[in-house]
């Protein structure tokens, strides 16, 4: 029997245009399986094993990948033997990660859904991956509480979106989009959903949100979600000590931190669960 979350979470799916524009699955069907972002997403997979390795997670972890698109992140985390769970509104991308998934002998279940809504239980999973999602989902907030709510206490969520205070961006195809006044990014929003569809790359839900790390670690705050930003996760074992010494006094400087997340295009960080909550 489901729960009710589960049918509200069913019933708001179904007022969701699940279809896509066939040059954006296109488009992303060959960007899915490139080199680059496969990289970019075993990376994200290296990083979040050595944050779980400090914390005394288990070695295979329940991974929720949510706007999982054509799955590629999934599978790079269900060919180390996690269990891993995936959800997009797209259903024709999908259909696509169950093919690439069924093709290499993976067994993962992939749903068609909303972010807003996702049809599993509180603390089912231990890492919660939301990739490049939250610009494009108008409810952003109901969005993170619901990665909240599924994420184990102890568990990892993995955010990656825009960043507001950085011109550069890659989801308009337009200058210096991220600094456009607000009123000027929704006209471009309505000329990117009806005769403007190439200026956002044909996607059916381009984004309209921006963000920075600082205004999403607030937001989480409350929730006993610690966030460690991509200064917080570099990887500083390989360095020498002089680099290691270096680093230590850039990221430990207010000023020269705010100039890295202006430097950069987009946000990323990792959030880690309270294990327990005060009474």
């Amino acid at each position: 029997m489901k729960t009710t979350r589960e049918m509200g979470g069913a019933a708001e799916s179904k007022g969701w245009d699940h279809g896509t524009h066939p040059h954006f699955y296109d488009y992303y069907a060959a960007e899915s399986e490139s080199a680059s972002t496969r990289q970019r997403f075993q990376s994200i997979q290296s990083a979040i094993l050595r944050i779980a390795a400090k914390l005394g997670l288990p070695e295979k972890l329940d991974v929720a990948d949510i706007g999982c698109g054509a799955g590629t992140q999934a599978r790079i985390w269900a060919r180390l033997g996690h269990c891993v769970r995936g959800l997009d509104v797209n259903e024709p991308l999908i259909n696509l990660a169950r093919q690439r998934a069924d093709a290499e002998g993976l067994s993962i279940p992939f749903e068609v859904g909303t972010a807003t809504a996702l049809p599993w239980p509180d603390g089912s999973v231990q890492v919660c991956l939301l990739p490049e999602l939250l610009e494009h989902v108008p409810d952003w907030q109901a969005c993170l509480s619901e990665a909240a709510r599924v994420l184990a206490p102890g568990g990892l969520l993995y955010v990656s979106t825009t960043n507001y205070l950085c011109p550069v961006q890659e989801e308009f195809n337009l200058p210096l989009y991220s600094w456009y006044p607000p009123s000027l990014k929704r006209h471009c929003e309505r000329l990117a959903t009806t005769t403007r569809p190439a200026i956002a790359n044909f996607a059916k839900y381009p984004a309209v949100h921006w963000f920075s790390f600082f205004l999403l670690r607030d937001f989480l705050q409350p929730m006993k979600l610690t966030c460690l930003d991509r200064f917080d996760l570099m990887d500083r074992s390989s360095k020498s000590a002089p680099v290691r010494l270096l680093l230590s006094a850039l990221t430990s400087s207010r000023v020269l931190r705010f100039i890295g997340h202006v430097c950069t295009p987009s946000t990323y960080f990792i959030a880690v669960k309270a294990r327990e909550y005060p009474r």
